[in-house]
């Protein structure tokens, strides 16, 4: 007996993502079977804002669940560089997750720093999983007034 199937080329386009994620090293996308829901689980890297003003650059990084001792922040040839892991919750007996939909691992985050930023003066503070790097502006970023005389 012959049976039709239906084709679907875009379940194929999403296969050959899976395989070329796969060699690539990143987590392939996961369907669940019976449901139009698709979870794609990406490489954790935490979230930044980056603020200026006139005496400081300001970075602040979203870095919930990860401890002080597995955060490190290292400053070499102009690149500031924020490194760490968030490890996942064992599991605990008579305990089943439904759903784990946050990142966890290790993650590496660089920024290249700015011209004007003085990287002798850096410092960073962490506090409630907010991690803030400091980076003050040099003598040289500072503006200076100057009087013109028309004669």
């Amino acid at each position: 007996m012959n049976s039709l199937v239906h084709w679907d080329p875009l379940k194929e386009l999403g296969e050959m993502e899976n395989r070329l994620s796969t060699w690539f090293g990143h987590v392939p996308v996961r369907k669940q079977v019976g449901t139009e829901e698709s979870l794609k689980l990406v490489e954790w890297a935490p979230l930044v804002d980056i603020a200026e003003d006139d005496k400081e650059y300001l970075i602040k990084a979203e870095l919930p669940e990860v401890k002080k001792e597995e955060l490190k922040v290292t400053l070499k040839d102009g690149v500031l560089t924020l490194r760490g892991e968030r490890k996942l919750e064992k599991e605990e007996k008579g305990k089943k997750y439904h759903r784990v939909e946050r990142a966890y691992g290790s993650f590496l985050r660089s920024f290249s720093l700015p011209d004007d930023a003085d990287a002798s003066k850096v410092n960073a503070e962490f506090k409630d999983g907010v991690l803030k790097v400091h980076l003050p502006k040099g003598e040289k970023a500072k503006t200076k007034d100057i009087d013109v005389k028309v004669a």
